[in-house]
């Protein structure tokens, strides 16, 4: 189980850091996205918005703070959802049908994320399962 565990913890942490990643290698588009849907200061969101993802998949993937990494991704998720997929506004429906189907990805992944950030603020905040970086293993490193 514990092979199964790492796996989950690379694939979904491993889409939040890729997509962090793609937050600064494509900060233009991002950044005008942000504007087309009125994000004020939009290129500081995007950056801070990045910064969350990579930080967020980072911890989850290396099980090092992964519960704070999953709330960072759960706050992400709940105001992205919120802010770009508001479903509610879009009178086209072809629109309407795509943002909805983006805010509840969104809230879905938010579910997911906040599960986790349970499970280990349960376990005392590493996770306890599977491979984990532990305050040992960074010590020797340095």
């Amino acid at each position: 189980m514990d092979v199964i565990i790492l796996i989950g913890r690379i694939l979904f942490g491993g889409f939040f850091l890729m997509s962090g990643i793609n937050h600064f290698t494509k900060l233009e588009a991002m950044t005008g996205y942000a504007k087309y849907k009125k994000l004020p200061a939009a290129k500081l969101g995007v950056l801070i918005s990045g910064l969350m993802l990579v930080i967020g998949g980072i911890y989850i993937v290396l099980g090092y703070y992964a519960d704070l990494g999953a709330l960072l991704l759960a706050i992400f998720l709940v105001l992205a959802a919120v802010i770009f997929h508001n479903f509610w506004k879009e009178t086209d429906a072809t629109a309407k049908q795509t943002e909805m189907m983006a805010f509840m990805k969104d809230i879905a992944l938010a579910g997911g994320a906040l599960v986790i950030f349970a499970m280990v603020a349960k376990q005392g905040g590493e996770i306890d399962f599977g491979w984990v970086i532990s305050k040992a293993h960074i010590a020797l490193w340095k």
